[in-house]
Order: C-alpha cells, then structure tokens, then sequence
C-alpha cells in the first residue's frame, strides 16, 4: 500500500511538472482585468493548477485557494540598485477575502468573528504593506498567527476612553484614532498565514451592535471607496476586502526555467540577456525536487519574463522628461537605442539631406493640397446635390410640417443619406431582403443597434410630392401591432428611401411557397395570420383617423414575426382616404395581378371592399397553399371559388395541414374567403365584420392567442364601422359530408 500510495503522488508531480505550450489563442483577460502567464483561463493556458482562472460572468477566481481575482501584476523590472544575489522582485496578486463582522445579523448566520487567511504551501505569500482596520463600539480587534508580536486595535463609541488613553494634543480629524473607527500597521515582513479576530473591550460579546474588523491594501489610498465612512454596517454589507499577494512560480523541473533563457547568473553582465532568473529548490520526500522561480526583465526591458521572448526592449529615445528628451539633451547630440540601453552620439552635417527633405516635402504637400481641393469640391458638390433632391422630394414641405403639428410625429426621423448608406454597407447586393413592383428591400443596422428595413422606392413624380408627405406623416402615426411601423425616411438620394421596422421572419408568401418539410405552417398559425391581417385592416378602415386603402394586400407583404404573428407591410401604394369619401378613384390601376379587385379593374374606384377582395385571396391562399395565378389567365381566386361552387373544398385543401386542421374551422374560413372575393363589391363583408367573425369562431383554438386588448380594438373598430355589424356566414356553409 504504501508502494501504490508513493507512485500515485509520483504521477501527480508528473503530470503538474509538465511544462505547458502556451496558445496564442489563450483569453488574456476576464472582465477589465488582465491575465498574464503564468496565470491562465483554460486548458493550456496557465503553467499548473495554481495558476488556474476561473473567469465566471467576466470575474477572475482562482480555484486552488478559492479566492477572486481583483489584479494581477507582474515583476517589476530590475534596477540598477538591485541586489541580484539577495533579491528578485516577485509578480504581485490582488485579491478579496472577507469582512470579520459580529453583531450585524439579527441572527448569527453570516456572522464572522473570526478569519484566516492560509496561503501555506502554496507559491503565494501575503505582503507586509497592509492595514487592521476595525469600526464600531466596544470592539478590540487582534492579528492572529503573527507571533510573537501581538498587534490589534481598539474601536469605542465612548469620548471618555479616548481622552482618557490619547495625549491632549490629538486632532480629532485624524480619520480612525479610536472613536468609532480604528487601525494598525500589520507586521512588515510578508507571510504565510494571517488571521483575524474580533472581541468585545468589556468582555461581553454581544454588546456594542454591529462590529467589523478586516485587513487591507487600500486604507491609505485617497481613492477608497469608504472614505469617511465609519459605519460597520457599511462595511458587513460590502462583504470583503482587498489585500495584496506575493507570488513567484512553482515549477517541478528545471525545463521551464531554461525554455525562457533567461540569466541565472548575478555574475554575468545582466545586459547579455533580457531577463534575469532566480531560483529556490526544495526537497519533498521520495527526493523529488520542487523549483520555486522568481524571473523579472533586466535593464532596459520590460514585460513578461515567464513567456518565451515576454521581455522586450524599451527605446530609451523615445522619452522625455519636463518636455525636453529624458536621454542626450545636450545640444549637438543624438540618441541611439540598443538593446537594454542607448548611446548618445555626435549628430552629423546632414543640412543636404534636409534641402532635399524639404523640396520632397513640398512637393507631396502641394500634391496633398491639390487632392484636398479635389475632396472638397467633390464633397460640395455632392452636398448640392443632396439638397437639391431633399428639396424636390419635398423635404421642406415635410419639416415645415413636423414643426407646425403638435400631434404624435415627433417619432418620425428623417435620416441622412451617409446614415442609411452606412446601415445598408452602401446598398450592398448582400443586404437585398427581397424587390417588387414600388422597389427593393434592404436590411439595415442604425447607429443605435436597430435592425431596420430600408426600402429603395421607384421615382418619385413630382407633381405627388405634396400628397406623399402628407401620406408618409399619417402612415408613420400608425401604431398597431399588426402594421409594420413606419420610423422614417430619406429625401436626400433621387428617389426617396422609406425606413420600416424589421420583421425577421420573412412573409407569408415565402413561408408558403417556399418552406421546407419541417417548417410547415401549422392550420392554428395560418388562421392566426388571418386574424392579425384581418385586425390590421379594420384598423386601417375603420379606427385610423383619415383612413387608410392599403391596395396591395398580398401574401408577399404580410410579414411573420419571430412569435409567428402577421403584419401588414409595403404601403407604397396605400391611399388616405380625406373626409366622408370612402373610395378613391384613379385613372391607373395598380396593384399585383391575381389579387385585384375585378370591380376596380373596370371602374377605377377603389374602396374598402377592395381591400377585402385582395384578402379573401390571401385567406384562399392560407386554404390551398396555391400560387395566388396561374398559367395563363387562370387566377386562384376563381379557381377556388369554382371549387368551392362544385363543393370540392377538400380536393384544393393544402396537403400538409389536411390531416392535422379542423374540417369544420376550415370550412368557415372558406366561406369568409367566398364573401370576400364576391364579383360585386356592395355584398363583400367590410373587415371590421370579418375580424369580429374571425374572432368569434376561432376564439378557442388552443394555439390562437386573443388577447383582452385584441377584443378592446374590434371592439372599437366596431363601433366606428359604417356598416351594420350583421354577417352570414352559415348561409353560405356547406354541410361536412359535402365537402368530399
């Protein structure tokens, strides 16, 4: 047993004696804190395990003593004035360790009365330059494991034991003196092991309420955080303090210390080499020898002696002191870097090189100057240029009327041309989201970290610019969740750039259309969209104050968020309906074939019930998963209306839902679309009676989500809707068995 036990620790020593390749990969930093190597985040990266970091939510924390991380330094480089062969500075550790509190809970849990901090056997000791620090009344603090020295504190609440045990002579401003607040020196040399412990000065323990002691390296720094604080409380809510480490590394071999090639000998011109080495080897039982390293950088180098080539040379030319150059400031001379020092040399007549120096520089400065003007004219001119089209987009128009409105526009921006062409890369082909008939799409990033979608649109006429600012003010008013917001636009480019929120999940046509086996709309989502479509138009029509014609309903601007709701997009062609006019007539017809309104086709007027038409297509299209037209003439909406006539719903029903859809839900949404895509206008259902529907007969489905506000909006829609809220649709249902 013995035997086993002595070869089980062989190989530990082994395994901790290897000497690790560092990665250029390594994270040098956790948080703002900086990891030098030794020390370490990751495998491969620290030199053994007690350089090991933890960097948990970008906090530094060493698992082998089980403290955090506050700083790590490395050696200071040598001086001049150092004794190699008695000292060799070591690297420097920051850490936190816990406040001593008694008397601050109302029960003893979290309490402290006493704390040690054992560093033994390990290559770290505690430094001497730190401070007991005590606050509270009746509270005698002591150092603990400092022997034979007894060092500690007394802090009282009572004026009397103060005067009674300080000279007369003693400024009461002198920060902890005794009265609340107390501390002493802790012993100079530095140390293995330190505690600390909290007593009462009258013996009784639980008298003089919250008490805390703590050691620490920040008490005579003006910048910390708890000057002039004297509450203990304070302090036991804080929970730790800091105090600073020695620390050196612990290697089982001496290969380390020769991959660095570093000087070990003092003897030795300590300019031969960049780094000095010093080392201490200690025998272990089974005569195994530990090596603990202290390296620093020599004369004239500096950075991190424990890396491969870490020290490098400082160029002592290069710095100055009160302005003038720290090194050669005799006039006539020159400094000249070598390697860990400088020489000052005698400067030679160079006034010809400066002759030619000079001419040369006149030269690319005229040649400089000459593309200067060349920039300045070109960016004039482009100048001119944007403020020639913000003008004739109408830019002045729209901010003569965002400064005289007093309603909600102050959320409409107007954007540069340089903001959106930063955004987009310059319009990049990489950022397309999709082209149409009124323009492209591109995806965008604001300065802010918005994602927006900017959309390029076709020329502008003028004789419409007045109509489409007007038209961008009331659409960029508009707040509903089911309607794509407007956030701005651009009048500086030739044709005007409208800015829209972005919708992440495509449209409804791509998710149709173009969707792979795994990623079929459900029948609950595909009736979902319908009822976001259908609450989006009846706010348009019918709660919008002027309302709006959207005209280009279609499956291709529905677009799916990334919780798979729909919202209405692209109102290019949207019209806002002035007064008690309910329609609008024009003399062109615009609009995507297969989802216009053949009544609009022929008479030019277009109406809300249009709007219904193009839906009654999307709702068919939800139906069948069918292209919207066909080959030749042939559309989806006679088609199915055809179907629907022959009783054949189940024939067109969309493959990849028929098995998982309600018959009975599908046949209802069938019959809104047969009302909506009625040849004659005046018997189509308005939108507000075909939300309220749809809200009805849906209103159970598990996965169709109508919210108390969802309700509220009909509802208010409803009450401003022209129409009598009547809709029949059972007159026009087919019974089950018919739909085979």
């Amino acid at each position: 047993m013995r035997l086993i036990r002595h070869l089980c620790l062989l190989l530990v020593l082994i395994s901790i004696s290897a000497e690790p390749t560092v990665s250029n990969s390594c994270q040098r930093n956790c948080g703002k804190i900086s990891i030098p190597f030794p020390f370490g985040i990751g495998h491969g990266c620290y030199h053994n395990d007690w350089y090991e970091v933890k960097c948990n939510n970008f906090v530094p924390f060493l698992p082998k003593i089980n403290k955090e991380v506050v700083q790590i330094d490395l050696p200071r480089p040598l001086k001049h004035e150092d004794n190699l062969v008695e000292y060799v500075p070591f690297g420097s550790l920051r850490i936190k360790t816990n406040v001593n509190s008694i008397g601050c809970n109302s029960g003893s849990s979290g309490e402290r009365p006493e704390e040690l901090v054992n560093l033994t056997g390990t290559p770290f000791r505690i430094s001497g330059n730190h401070m007991l620090v005590a606050f509270g009344c009746n509270n005698k603090v002591t150092l603990t494991h400092v022997e034979p020295r007894i060092v500690g504190c007394i802090s009282t609440c009572n004026f009397t034991h103060i005067f009674e045990n300080f000279p007369p002579f003693t400024p009461l401003t002198t920060g902890c003196y005794g009265y609340k607040c107390c501390n002493v020196s802790t012993p100079t040399e530095s140390s293995d092991k330190i505690g600390v412990k909290i007593e009462s000065i009258d013996g009784n323990i639980t008298s003089g309420g919250c008490r805390v002691a703590f050691i620490t390296d920040q008490f005579n720094q003006p910048s910390r955080p708890w000057v002039n604080i004297t509450d203990p409380k304070w302090f036991h809510e804080k929970k730790y303090s800091t105090i600073q480490l020695k620390w050196k590394v612990l290697t089982m071999n001496m290969s380390f210390e020769k991959s660095l090639q570093c000087l070990t000998d003092p003897l030795y011109d300590v300019h031969s080499r960049p780094c000095y080495c010093s080392g201490v080897i200690s025998i272990r039982p089974f005569k195994e020898k530990i090596n603990y390293l202290r390296c620093a950088c020599t004369y004239g180098f500096e950075g991190n002696p424990y890396e491969v080539d870490g020290c490098k040379d400082v160029n002592e030319c290069t710095l100055r002191e009160a302005g003038s150059p720290k090194y050669c400031p005799t006039r006539g001379e020159t400094c000249l870097n070598v390697p860990g020092s400088y020489r000052c040399v005698i400067k030679e007549d160079k006034s010809y090189q400066i002759y030619i120096g000079v001419g040369v520089g006149s030269g690319v400065l005229l040649i400089g100057a000459a593309f200067w003007l060349y920039k300045l004219i070109k960016k004039h001119i482009k100048r001119n240029l944007r403020e020639k089209c913000f003008r004739r987009n109408g830019g002045m128009l729209l901010q003569q009327q965002l400064s005289s409105r007093e309603d909600s526009v102050e959320n409409t921006m107007v954007f540069t041309s340089k903001e959106l062409e930063k955004a987009t890369e310059g319009f990049s082909l990489g950022r397309v989201l999709g082209r149409g008939g009124q323009g492209t799409v591109f995806k965008g990033m604001l300065t802010d970290g918005r994602i927006v979608a900017v959309k390029k649109s076709t020329v502008l006429d003028e004789d419409r610019v007045g109509e489409f600012i007007n038209e961008l003010l009331i659409l960029s008013q508009l707040n509903h969740r089911n309607i794509v917001k407007v956030l701005g636009c651009c009048l500086e480019t030739e044709v005007p750039l409208l800015v829209y929120e972005f919708i992440s999940n495509g449209n409804l046509f791509q998710r149709l259309q173009e969707e792979s086996a795994d990623q079929v709309l459900t029948w609950e989502v595909r009736v979902g969209i319908a009822k976001d479509v259908a609450r989006g138009l009846s706010y348009l029509h019918s709660v919008a104050s002027p309302p709006v014609f959207h005209k280009d309903i279609k499956s291709a601007n529905i677009m799916i968020d990334e919780n798979f709701r729909g919202k209405l997009a692209d109102f290019g062609t949207s019209r806002v309906i002035a007064g008690d006019h309910m329609s609008h007539m024009t003399s062109v017809v615009s609009g995507t074939p297969g989802y216009v309104d053949p009544q609009y086709q022929q008479s030019g007027r277009y109406t809300e019930k249009s709007d219904a038409y193009s839906y009654g297509v999307v709702l068919a299209e939800l139906i069948t998963g069918r292209r919207p037209y066909f080959q030749g003439n042939s559309t989806l909406a006679s088609f199915f209306l055809h179907a629907m006539k022959e009783k054949r719903l189940l024939d067109i029903l969309d493959p990849r839902i028929r098995n998982d859809c309600d018959l009975e839900q599908v046949m209802v949404m069938a019959n809104i679309a047969s009302s909506c895509l009625n040849l004659e206008g005046e018997k189509r259902p308005t939108m507000i009676l075909i939300s309220l529907e749809l809200e009805h007969t849906f209103s159970s489905l598990p996965d169709t989500k109508t919210t108390g506000n969802d309700k509220e909006e009909v509802a208010e829609a409803s009450g401003r809707s022209r129409e009598p809220l009547s809709i029949d649709v059972a007159s026009t249902s087919t019974s089950l068995y018919e739909l085979s």
